[in-house]
């Protein structure tokens, strides 16, 4: 009983500190319990906040280890949208769009639909070079909320960026501006866009507003250099 009392103790702690973003000591917190002194349910629940600390700490592929173990064992289906949410963002920043995609369509197919959802598939999507099904999803995005600044600006950049529509992806460029005004890497879609559209003057204002907020962003600076001629 001792046992599962300090268990159960550091456990709390862990989530004590998970929910004030120390993210490290919840960790080290997590990692001391004894999984033998604890039920199932609670090893699952551990499994999410390692999971979880990990993915904030960036160490991803200890990420992908506990958060698997969450979709497998979990009987709570919000944890498991949250957890196959999770891992197709950490597959999509590694580079693997297609298992991204896999998680994702895991979702729609349980019956979970969200923006978040079809916003990442297009970007998934997008990293493929697979520009048509990125506007495709992005747009479904859009249905759902068609306010949603982050699914205008993907929207709106493939547009141009695949050359597609270069007015309609001009114009959906501007809308996420609008939506989300202080937003570097809108700025720099829009700067892009304008770029596309024939117009180097506006495209100019707009990129070099992107890159006074966000100057070491990489995309920002290949657009620099191209358009304006400096990135530094």
């Amino acid at each position: 009983m001792a046992g599962n009392r300090a268990s159960e103790d550091k456990l709390q702690e862990g989530i004590r500190l998970f929910n004030l973003k120390r993210w490290d000591p919840a960790l080290q917190e997590f990692l001391r319990i004894d999984a033998g002194q604890c039920s199932a349910e609670e090893v699952t629940e551990i499994a999410y906040y390692l999971g979880l600390c990990y993915m904030k700490l960036e160490r991803h592929e200890d990420a992908l280890i506990y958060l698997e173990q969450v979709v497998t064992n979990s009987e709570e289906p919000l944890r498991v949208y949250q957890c196959r949410l999770t891992l197709a963002y950490i597959y999509v920043t590694t580079k693997r769009a297609k298992m991204a995609e896999f998680e994702l369509q895991r979702l729609s197919q349980s019956g979970f639909e969200s923006v978040q959802i079809y916003t990442t598939l297009g970007y998934a999507a997008w990293s493929q070079k697979n520009f048509k099904g990125a506007v495709e999803f992005y747009e479904q995005a859009l249905e759902m909320d068609e306010k949603n600044a982050t699914a205008m600006n993907g929207l709106g950049y493939i547009l141009v960026d695949s050359n597609i529509d270069l007015a309609r992806g001009l114009r959906f460029c501007r809308r996420a501006v609008d939506h989300a005004p202080q937003n570097a890497s809108y700025m720099d879609s829009l700067g892009w866009a304008y770029y596309k559209n024939g117009d180097t003057q506006e495209a100019r204002i707009w990129l070099r507003r992107a890159f006074e907020l966000a100057p070491h962003n990489p995309v920002i600076r290949a657009h620099m250099r191209l358009v304006v001629g400096e990135a530094s």
